[in-house]
Parts: C-alpha cells; sequence; structure tokens
C-alpha cells in the first residue's frame, strides 16, 4: 500500500498492512541473519590463511616504512621542489596514501615541520636543521 492509499484505508486494513510488514521484516532479518553467517565463515578462512584483519572492517590506512615528514625529508634533501612536485615525487618514491586532499597535507607537512625551509613561494626544500613536528604558535597582538 502507498501512503497516499494508507489516508483512505480503515482501521482493519491498516491492521492488515501492519501485518504484511511485519512479516516483512522478520523474513528480511532472517536472511540478513543468513548472510551474515556466511560472512563470518568467510572470515575465518581469510584468518586462517593467516589475515588477521577482519574482512568487514572497512577502509585500511596503508602502512609505509616511514613517516610523511620522513619521506618528504629524503626527496627534499638537495632540490627545491612545488608543494605538487612534493607530493608526486614522495609517492613515485614508494609512500602511499588513500587521500583525495594529499596535496594539502604535503602543504601542512611542509609548513610545521621545521626541516623544510620555504625557498620562495610555493617551493620547499629539505633545511637540514634538527626533527620538530611541533606546531608553530603565533604571537598574540596586543
Amino acid at each position: 500500500m502507498t501512503a497516499h492509499a494508507l489516508n483512505n484505508a480503515s482501521i482493519e486494513e491498516l491492521q492488515v498492512e501492519l501485518r504484511r510488514r511485519e512479516r516483512r521484516v522478520t523474513s528480511l532479518q532472517r536472511k540478513r541473519e543468513k548472510l551474515q553467517a556466511q560472512i563470518d565463515e568467510i572470515d575465518a578462512e581469510i584468518t586462517a590463511y593467516g589475515n588477521t584483519a577482519s574482512a568487514g572492517a572497512g577502509r585500511r590506512r596503508p602502512r609505509n616504512d616511514s613517516n610523511l615528514a620522513d619521506a618528504l625529508a629524503q626527496v627534499l634533501t638537495g632540490q627545491t621542489l612545488s608543494v605538487t612536485e612534493a607530493a608526486d615525487h614522495v609517492q613515485k618514491a614508494g609512500y602511499r596514501t588513500t587521500s583525495p586532499n594529499f596535496r594539502t597535507i604535503v602543504n601542512q607537512t611542509l609548513l610545521k615541520d621545521k626541516r623544510f625551509k620555504r625557498v620562495s613561494r610555493g617551493k620547499y626544500t629539505a633545511s637540514g636543521g634538527g626533527r620538530s613536528s611541533k606546531k608553530r604558535t603565533r604571537k598574540s597582538r596586543g
């Protein structure tokens, strides 16, 4: 029954519709339980093959050998690159990411880490300074 048809239905017709919907929900719940049991069996089989991650865990972040700042430091040592070039070079060097905003993340890392020096607008190089990823604090105007 459509919502419009329910507006003009008698109490008896509404009760019939409620029973029909309850049976449908029960049927769907049984179907879901069977499918969940199949998923659980598949997860157990995946685990038996040595994968400890649950297949239903969702998107997994790629594992890298080093963090982004370390990878950027390697790429920028001895050269000056734009943010986009640095992002491309670090990925070509093997850094994996699934971020749709990776360039922005690279830009933030270049700004906050003291190992990187801004040469000109949008161009950065490795400064050779100590490792630090502490955020800069601005002096308050007063």
